[in-house]
């Protein structure tokens, strides 16, 4: 009977909903986790408000903290916010299919499903065995991460503890939360601006965050390219976007910078800096420079830059640069007096447009309407406000400064923008109204004057 009651349960779930109550559920525990002395330095309980923040950015791979993630928390609290920073990168459907997979579990087909929506994979054949390369080539990418950082670091600190922040921050890295634990060593929220002019923290670093933001799909495309050398649209059309976006932001910052924030360092350093401040946004979330002493034209460009996220498929936020890019080809057609959207001599779909469309608009909707509402709520600059939401929306994590000052109301609001971020506005809306059908009739064709 109890199991019958189960089976009729699930039946009745979508993917979306399952997704978005796995994802609530492991926050909250999380929250328990963290909120228990053992989880802070001094031994004392942390107010669940802030448990809950710090279980919401790392289950989202956000990466906005209210406390300082190195000083505040202890050995067991780190470890905690590891797993939930793991889980909710790789996402929790594909972590449950790595036991079952150690386990000789069966896959059902329902499962398989919701693995192909939490991956944003395009079709339900395979999908197990992409979960298993998926993880082959996550764990790989963080082990080498993790060994590179260790041995770079090695020559500050014993190498037990070099290993330590090692694998912490090659997660962190590879999963795009941006947290970190170099408190200790150079103080609370200070992220890596002590590494601004160091090459190999800064190269293994934006690597880490380029593989993780590209989408699984892309990497093990790319990874196979060698031997098939062919990649599908959808993977030129996120390297080809994410290049240009990656470059022409570190030109700008280079340029708007140079006698700001970059001019006491030399010219590698300036280098190193424009292009780390460029990748990072892309829902990376570390950086190497005071965001909040940036000029506001840099500050804005990041913005942009968060709002764009990362790719389809990754633990990124933002609309995507695929959506991004069908924006610009929509505008570049329009204006050609094109009918299609073409990239690479392929024509997309009318409802690709359509969805990208409607992403876009929700997303500016949401970012308007709680930068309005903390705007009320918080004493400061519009900017700042803007900068902190978009930060959040886009689960990049950067910040001018204004999260760990927050009032109650507001961490409760940007815990609401680093969901919706990390679910995606349309996977929350599939979750609100499941029932779906399509229409049996069309009304009839009407016009509106426009511009």
């Amino acid at each position: 009977m109890i199991h019958g009651l189960k089976k009729s349960i699930l039946t009745k779930i979508n993917p979306p909903q399952i997704l978005t109550a796995g994802f609530i559920v492991i926050i909250l525990i999380g929250s328990f986790l963290l909120s228990l002395p053992y989880a802070s330095e001094d031994g004392m309980h942390t107010p669940f408000i802030d448990a809950f923040f710090t279980a919401t950015t790392a289950a989202c791979v956000t990466g906005l903290v209210v406390v300082d993630t190195g000083t505040h928390f202890s050995a067991f609290g780190e470890l905690v916010i590891l797993m939930l920073m793991q889980v909710g990168g790789l996402g929790f459907m594909t972590m449950a299919t790595l036991f079952a997979l150690a386990f000789r579990k069966r896959i059902s087909l329902r499962e398989r499903l919701w693995l192909q929506e939490s991956m944003s994979h395009t079709s339900l054949e395979g999908i197990v065995r992409f979960i298993r390369r998926v993880l082959i080539y996550a764990f790989t990418i963080e082990f080498a991460g993790a060994l590179l950082l260790a041995l770079r670091w090695s020559d500050m600190m014993p190498f037990d503890k070099a290993l330590y922040y090692g694998v912490f921050h090659s997660v962190s890295m590879f999963t795009n939360a941006g947290l970190d634990v170099m408190g200790p060593i150079h103080g609370p929220f200070n992220s890596f601006t002590n590494h601004v002019d160091d090459p190999i923290i800064n190269a293994v670093l934006m690597l880490l965050i380029f593989l993780g933001g590209i989408g699984f799909i892309v990497l093990a495309e790319v990874i196979d390219y060698p031997k098939i050398r062919k990649l599908s649209l959808h993977s030129k059309v996120v390297l080809y976007t994410s290049g240009l976006l990656f470059l022409g932001g570190a030109v700008l910052l280079f340029i708007f910078e140079y006698t700001n924030t970059l001019e006491p360092l030399n010219f590698a350093g300036k280098l190193y800096s424009s292009l780390f401040q460029s990748i990072s946004p892309r829902s990376g979330g570390a950086n190497t420079l005071n965001i909040a002493d940036m000029r506001n034209a840099s500050q804005f460009l990041l913005i942009i830059l968060m709002f764009i996220g990362a790719s389809p498929g990754s633990a990124g936020g933002g609309i995507k640069v695929t959506t991004f890019a069908i924006l610009i080809g929509a505008v570049i057609a329009m204006i050609r007096g094109k009918e299609d959207v073409v990239f690479f001599k392929r024509r997309l779909a009318k409802d690709r447009v359509h969805k990208a469309l409607t992403i876009t608009a929700v997303s500016v909707a949401t970012i308007v309407l709680f930068t309005m509402i903390l705007s009320a709520t918080e004493e400061t600059g519009f900017l700042t406000v803007m900068f902190e939401v978009t930060s959040a929306f886009g689960t990049t994590g950067l910040s001018m400064g204004l999260t760990p000052h927050l009032t109650e109301i507001g961490k409760i609001l940007i815990i609401i923008v680093m969901f919706i971020g990390r679910m995606g506005p349309l996977t929350l809306a599939y979750t609100l109204v499941p029932n779906q059908s399509k229409e049996l009739y069309r009304h009839p064709e009407g016009k509106i004057t426009i511009g």
